[in-house]
């Protein structure tokens, strides 16, 4: 997925209108080989008109040589024959005027066919990670947590993830967040046999540039609609361009639920700690077995998880023989959070509710991911301190 280098927040914006959904901003060159590092299916380096000519350069010459399928666009307000001479000699595939977006799209498109080319169809797919955020008992705040897994995972834009709302008859992410897409999966209805990246990015909803949103549809009686096939080609699409793709579900075996569990690379199982929450999932469990569906990669994760109520983890295991994976204790700032369409991870990273929902990111990306750096807050709760009781003390 492109990434575009630009210290000029304005021009980001401008600029992040010419590329795909889903590409990534960043501020400086440090950031963009940092990002590099990390993606080596990257195809394409969009240098906008504040990057330095020299750092620009600098640039062309490095990817020429080390990364020959990484195309660069170099993005200018004055082109003079200077610059396109010593662009053409670093080795920039295109040089476009900063007035002319339409320009820049179709550079960025000509990059992608030229990593194809180079690398053929195979080795330019991508094989993003899916993960399911599923629960047979509606009320456990399975939504709350896909939205902060979700951008968990974007670890603050250094991974591309989308959030899928497959809870197709009441989904509430868009609103969790706070957003009004003009488009959902509701519009890719009949496009059984025809879905890809293009379409799927028409569709897309950006949250604070970390974060993409398909949406459910905004009426119930739309569900039935959404065919099975649809639900599979729409996910097996976005994993070859998102580095992970998060579905947060309908709690029930419905067609659509039983599809994304299908396709899944790992499942998290939200629970609360009540009777009749733990008897449902242990049901679940046993036909999740019945089914072979993702026999070593689920993931229990406990929501509002006291010790008050009576039931301890220790006891969950025993019922479920499942151990908890995380642990996220009731807490006021995390209904704040969501209510105010702000997710506890990105209001507070250090909270001990997004500790947990971050270690447990982790573990799903197989590598830790780290809080954005921020000043921590000390707590001045009484609240149980989350994942394994330990409060998180400021930094001297």
């Amino acid at each position: 997925m492109p990434v575009l280098v630009e210290p000029d927040h304005d021009a980001v914006d401008v600029l992040l209108r010419a590329l795909p959904a889903g590409s990534q901003g960043v501020g400086s060159m440090d950031r963009a080989r940092a990002w590099l590092s990390q993606h080596s299916d990257e195809y394409v380096v969009v240098l906008g008109p504040n990057v330095e000519l020299a750092e620009a350069l600098s640039l062309c010459d490095t990817l020429r040589t080390s990364r020959p399928t990484v195309s660069v666009v170099l993005v200018r307000d004055e082109l003079t024959t200077e610059v396109l001479s010593s662009a053409m000699q670093a080795g920039a595939r295109d040089v476009i005027p900063s007035g002319s977006l339409e320009a820049v799209s179709s550079a960025v498109a000509r990059a992608y066919q030229l990593y194809t080319a180079l690398r053929g169809p195979g080795g330019a797919n991508h094989a993003g990670k899916i993960i399911t955020v599923w629960s047979p008992k509606g009320g456990v705040g399975k939504t709350t947590m896909s939205v902060n897994l979700g951008l968990a995972l974007t670890e603050g834009g250094a991974r591309k993830v989308c959030l899928v709302d497959l809870d197709l008859a009441f989904g509430d992410v868009a609103i969790t967040m706070q957003l009004f897409p003009t488009h959902s999966i509701e519009h890719a209805i009949g496009s059984e046999g025809s879905v890809d990246a293009e379409l799927l990015n028409g569709l897309l909803t950006r949250h604070q540039d970390t974060l993409m949103i398909l949406a459910a549809p905004s009426h119930p009686d739309v569900r039935d609609r959404v065919s099975p096939t649809l639900v599979s080609q729409i996910i097996r699409t976005l994993a070859q361009t998102f580095d992970y793709v998060v579905i947060d579900t309908a709690p029930a075996f419905d067609e659509q639920t039983l599809t994304a569990l299908d396709e899944t690379d790992e499942i998290v199982i939200v629970a609360t700690l009540d009777v009749p929450t733990l008897k449902n999932v242990k049901v679940a469990l046993e036909t999740l077995d019945m089914l072979n569906i993702a026999p070593d990669h689920r993931h229990l994760l406990l929501n509002r998880a006291d010790d008050e109520v009576g039931i301890s983890p220790d006891r969950v295991e025993g019922i479920l023989g499942m151990r908890p994976d995380a642990q996220v204790a009731t807490s006021i700032e995390v209904a704040a959070s969501t209510n105010a369409g702000n997710p506890i991870v990105v209001k507070n990273p250090y909270h001990p509710s997004s500790t947990a929902i971050i270690q447990m990111a982790s573990l799903l990306a197989g590598q830790d991911i780290t809080a954005p750096a921020t000043e921590r807050v000390e707590q001045t709760t009484t609240e149980s301190t989350g994942l394994f009781g330990r409060r998180l003390r400021k930094r001297r």
